[in-house]
């Protein structure tokens, strides 16, 4: 008896009808068609009513390679897709100050250049707070 590898369940795994155990790649594919496949295979020639008609399908290439795709007819010359929309034209973007902008970008580097140098004076007195600990 198999069970799921759970030791508090006592549930048998179900077995195959060739006695096996069931497996997951046990009867995933046959070597042969199943009937399963029935329902993919085209109709023959006095096929059953309402069935797809292959008149129209590409005959296979000679030694069974492949033979190109279907041949197709170019549209006419002056054709093109049908527009149903124009869109707008695109707005003016309103005008930027450039000496606002500019005055803007100063203040911005200044207030970087102050965080660098007090995370640099940080730093330099945990250093110097490390080496006069080594010392002595």
């Amino acid at each position: 008896m198999l069970t799921n590898g759970n030791p508090s369940s006592a549930r048998p795994l179900p077995d195959n009808t060739a006695g096996r155990p069931l497996v997951a790649s046990d009867d995933v594919t046959t070597p042969g068609p199943s009937a399963d496949d029935d329902y993919w295979r085209r109709p023959a020639a006095g096929g059953p009513p309402g069935a797809p008609d292959r008149t129209d399908a590409p005959s296979p290439a000679p030694n069974g390679g492949y033979a190109g795709p279907p041949p197709t007819t170019p549209p006419p010359a002056n054709w093109s897709p049908p527009l149903h929309v124009q869109p707008p034209p695109p707005r003016q973007l309103p005008g930027q100050d450039m000496t606002a902008l500019d005055l803007a970008e100063q203040r911005a580097q200044r207030v970087t250049w102050t965080a660098g140098a007090i995370a640099a004076v940080v730093l330099l007195a945990l250093s110097c707070a490390l080496c006069v600990r080594l010392v002595r």
